[in-house]
């Protein structure tokens, strides 16, 4: 399985894949046309209230991790949308895309950690 994070913001490459956006909101500044999506999957982001607790605070980091998983796994809709994503992965190299500027703390990693053990 090839699943490869990368900043919707950086340039577009051939090395890409199939381009999933994963955040909830569409990143400022970038048009529909210069994002260059298979597809924008607004399911599998985590709830504006976790995301907003979160913060991208390294010390939060493990119980978002927790939290986010437990979504996941309990919200019917991020389910669904989760099962959607791990077919892509199983068929081809997916890079998840994501806007903010911490690439260490993100959801984006949470999410390429469950595709990639499955």
């Amino acid at each position: 399985m090839d699943v490869r994070l990368k900043r919707i913001y950086e340039e577009v490459s051939d090395q890409d894949g199939m381009r999933v956006l994963v955040d909830g909101m569409w990143p400022r500044g970038v048009s529909k046309e210069a994002a260059q999506l298979d597809e924008w999957m607004k399911a599998v982001a985590p709830s504006a209230d976790l995301r907003k607790w979160f913060g991208h605070d390294p010390d939060k980091f493990a119980d978002f991790k927790r939290k986010y998983k437990q979504e996941m796994h309990e919200d019917e809709e991020k389910k669904q949308a989760l099962d959607q994503l791990k077919s892509y992965v199983k068929q081809k190299k997916v890079t998840l895309l994501f806007a903010t500027k911490e690439e260490e703390y993100n959801h984006a990693v949470v999410l390429k950690e469950i595709l990639t053990k499955q």
